[in-house]
């Protein structure tokens, strides 16, 4: 009489499919024969892959639930049993636990080829208005003489006789748990599963050559630095028949000798002298888009902002642009005539200031006024 396949696998008549999971790989590991060498394993083995079988396909489980081992139509006690030898080994049971159902991956499937990186300097104002540039990429392509084969055209191609044409080698070693199958790439044919019997010339069997492709990259205007333009199918090429990689292109975005930029906005310093200052002025101030008017009213104080509105860079995603942030700072002059040292001086005492005759008593004064212009 057969066993109830729940005592079989230690679960209860409602465990869930994922209980019922974590039981078989249990039992499976403590019987499997390349691990346990009682006279009974290999039959616990079988048993508890059968009721593994059964209890893990949805519809079998309730045909079992309803019939018992009695259904006639599912042959739950018949059967030719189960051959462990096919299993291949300790390494093979972990492979369908946990590497996709035991299954070795295809040399020979297509591959996509791998991503290139690829930097690029550009000026500030580049970055702010975009730009459409060409650029020489270095990758690998295609051989045309051998047409990515590796073999010398007009020779043929003989499977690899190390891992006859799987593109691995199995290593067997016995372990105090058993006897362990690890399997790795074939060191003969480097895991293409086949050899050749000339070599191209040109790429020496790689079927890649090095080379320089000309890439045409459209710059969106509003990029800063570090980012990165993806051009799709311009990486390397893929493997056996695969598409091909992706190129990143990462900006590096030069520094400008006036301008800083702190996300959208844009920001200079620009000079004023005394007179500007304090009288008020009309002057000219550079911006990205060229030069443009700013009026300084009078009493303006050193390190003062004012803004442009738009005159900043573009949003990437949307409309609109930042602004420019104008901050003047007022000239403190080093060199005076006599007659300007005359009319500061007559300035300092309608002021109620009590200048010096002597030059340390002159340098006190202008420390004041630059105090005075800094808001001190």
């Amino acid at each position: 009489m057969k066993r109830d396949f729940y005592d079989v696998l230690g679960v209860a008549k409602d465990a869930d499919a994922e209980e019922i999971k974590k039981a078989y790989r249990k039992l499976a590991r403590q019987y499997h024969p390349d691990v346990n060498k009682a006279a009974d394993a290999e039959e616990k083995f079988k048993e508890v892959k059968e009721a593994y079988d059964v209890l893990s396909e949805p519809q079998k489980r309730a045909q079992y639930d309803r019939f018992g081992h009695q259904d006639p139509n599912q042959g739950f006690g018949g059967g030719g049993g189960f051959d462990a030898s096919g299993m291949g080994g300790f390494g093979d049971i972990f492979d369908m636990f946990f590497g996709g159902g035991g299954r070795r991956a295809n040399p020979n499937a297509p591959r996509k080829g791998a991503d290139l990186q690829f930097g690029l300097s550009i000026d500030f104002t580049d970055a702010v208005f975009g730009k459409e540039t060409d650029v020489e990429i270095p990758k690998e392509a295609e051989c045309d003489t051998c047409l990515g084969s590796g073999a010398k055209p007009g020779t043929g191609v003989d499977t690899c006789k190390t891992c006859n044409g799987t593109g691995q080698q199995e290593v067997a070693a016995n372990t105090p748990f058993g006897r362990i199958v690890n399997r790795r790439v074939c060191t003969t044919c480097e895991g293409k599963g086949k050899v050749f019997k000339e070599k191209c010339s040109s790429c020496r069997g790689s079927g890649r050559v090095k080379v320089r492709r000309k890439i045409h990259l459209n710059i969106p205007a509003g990029v800063d630095d570090g980012a990165q333009l993806r051009v799709s199918g311009e990486g390397e090429p893929g493997a056996n028949g695969g598409p091909p990689g992706d190129l990143y292109v990462v900006l590096r975005v030069k520094s400008h000798e006036f301008f800083e930029r702190e996300g959208n906005d844009i920001y200079c310093e620009v000079p004023l002298t005394y007179a500007q200052a304090a009288l008020g002025d009309e002057i000219e101030v550079p911006t990205v888009d060229g030069r443009v008017k700013l009026k300084i009213p009078a009493g303006t104080q050193t390190e003062t902002f004012f803004r442009l509105r738009g005159k900043g860079v573009p949003h990437l995603r949307g409309s609109g642009r930042g602004d420019q942030h104008v901050k003047v700072r007022v000239i403190t002059p080093t060199k005076l005539s006599d007659k300007q040292r005359e009319l500061l001086r007559e300035l300092a005492e309608l002021s109620g200031e009590k200048p010096g005759q002597h030059g340390g008593e002159d340098e006190s004064f202008f420390e004041k006024m630059k105090r005075a212009f800094r808001g001190e």
